[in-house]
């Protein structure tokens, strides 16, 4: 199964969240994108979906919060707009008769507060962390704290999304499935200027006073909203 388009659908989730919540619009830096959302026809998420998240290093419990009460606000309905459980709503006009909508559920948390793999990650520990969570009809979000360096992170990109096969001793009904997952790292230490904007002066480009963290952690916020 192609997984790639169905990650982009809920990374482009994530940030809309965050964007949303700033103390200043972000029109006021760029151009407003909310109306170049197109759907090209490619495979989407459907039916009941978990969403699990692996901590990877040591988070504050106000940090996890800020995830969990985004994937819970999907489905709540807010008295002020825009809402992302109202933005969210724009997902259904993709899905048919044919193809069931997506509802999307807090998963399981899994805390690895012990670096059982070190503090310096390569691209098969972050789908060997991933695995470790649910292995279908779910996404794995994996999230490295602040003191965790991952191959690539800060000097090429500050995310990535992908699929990998599960182990054999975690077939489904003897099937062969694939899991998708997400990596997001926190750059509050690292790089903020370079994967915390808008919440952080960036490094290159217009250099206009950044915007006031929504949830006031320049690494959860910036982020999460750069991966869309």
């Amino acid at each position: 199964m192609a997984f790639t388009h169905r990650l982009l659908h809920l990374l482009f989730v994530f940030s809309i969240f965050h964007l949303s919540l700033g103390a200043r619009r972000l029109t006021e830096l760029v151009q407003d994108s909310s109306n170049l959302l197109h759907y090209h026809n490619g495979p989407l998420l459907t039916g009941k979906i978990s969403v699990n998240f692996i901590w990877y290093g040591t988070f504050k419990p106000s940090q996890k919060a800020i995830v969990s009460d985004f994937i819970s606000s999907l489905s709540t309905k807010s008295p002020i707009e825009p809402s992302v459980a109202t933005w969210w709503k724009t997902t259904e006009k993709y899905h048919t008769k044919s193809t069931p909508s997506l509802s999307l559920r807090l998963g399981k948390h899994i805390s690895d507060d012990s670096y059982s793999l070190g503090k310096s990650l390569t691209d098969e520990h972050l789908v060997q962390l991933a695995s470790r969570g649910e292995s279908y009809d779910a996404v794995n979000v994996v999230l490295t704290a602040s003191d965790v360096a991952v191959d690539g992170f800060c000097s090429s990109r500050c995310g990535s999304h992908g699929s990998a096969y599960v182990s054999k001793t975690k077939h489904v009904k003897g099937k062969n499935y694939k899991f998708a997952y997400i990596w997001v790292g926190n750059s509050e230490t690292q790089c903020p200027g370079q994967c915390a904007w808008p919440f952080h002066q960036p490094i290159y480009g217009p250099q206009a006073a950044p915007l006031v963290a929504p949830n006031n952690d320049v690494g959860m916020d910036g982020g999460t909203q750069m991966h869309h």
